[in-house]
């Protein structure tokens, strides 16, 4: 059976300009010509396509497609050999630059400057989830408070950030003590640990006044993503979220409000 050269467009998915150009480099001539003059191809055409297109979705020249079709047995399986050598490198090298993709846009995102070992020594179970670090970039990027915080967030070296997660551990620690000995949300226990946490938050990423401590805490009661950057989900407790959201805003009640914005 014979096939026209649109017809054989259609079947392999490629143009008939392709087609043309392939026979006009003598990689596909068909056999036969309709009356008019027009292509025909055989099945025996169409397979020698098949093997085309399959050498070409591997990166080989046309020249090199001519040689290993002139003589398959000879070359083919040493070609195939070397194109998986030459494609393997290139997976390595693309896996690399997507490590190094991926990284750029952590510190871009979480403005944390650490190797993914450092990351693991440092936070431990305090994971920066790429998906939320997007979605606050989106909502306060603009904002002065969002861009001093990255921007120092940059700065801070290894033992920087060591020294913000033992901070921020033992402020952890007494926030679940409190929370566990049935404290008022409301009270001086939890007012005072609200505080600390606002002036942890100024200390090392940029000035936090009480109403941008209220939308941090609206975020951990609305966000679980958000709350575990403070207490990972191992040591999470039924309510705490909402617990410390209810003592920030009882600590922010007690405070002058200065017109700050995350």
């Amino acid at each position: 059976m014979s096939y026209s050269v649109g017809q054989v467009s259609g079947f392999a998915g490629v143009t008939v300009r392709t087609l043309h150009h392939y026979d006009k480099a003598g990689l596909l001539c068909p056999g036969e010509r309709s009356p008019a003059g027009y292509r025909l191809y055989s099945d025996a055409d169409l397979a020698r396509l098949q093997q085309i297109l399959f050498y070409r979705e591997l990166g080989f020249s046309l020249d090199e497609i001519a040689d290993i079709l002139q003589d398959p047995r000879a070359s083919a399986l040493e070609q195939l050999r070397a194109r998986r050598e030459v494609l393997v490198e290139q997976i390595t090298k693309l896996q690399r630059l997507v490590e190094v993709a991926e990284h750029a846009m952590d510190v871009q995102q979480t403005g944390v400057r650490l190797t993914p070992r450092e990351r693991f020594e440092v936070f431990g179970e305090i994971t920066f989830d790429l998906s939320y670090a997007t979605d606050a970039q989106l909502r306060w990027g603009h904002s002065e408070g969002h861009q001093r915080s990255m921007a120092r967030a940059a700065e801070h070296t290894k033992e920087d950030w060591t020294r913000i997660m033992a901070e921020a551990a033992a402020w952890r620690k007494d926030l679940l003590a409190a929370f566990a000995d049935g404290e008022r949300a409301d009270g001086e226990r939890a007012g005072e640990l609200a505080e600390e946490h606002r002036q942890h938050i100024t200390r090392w990423f940029t000035p936090c006044p009480p109403e941008m401590h209220l939308r941090i805490a609206d975020d951990f009661a609305r966000d679980p993503r958000a709350f575990a950057l403070v207490v990972p989900p191992s040591q999470q407790r039924s309510g705490l979220a909402s617990y410390l959201r209810a003592a920030v805003h009882a600590n922010a009640a007690r405070r002058p409000a200065t017109g700050g914005t995350r």
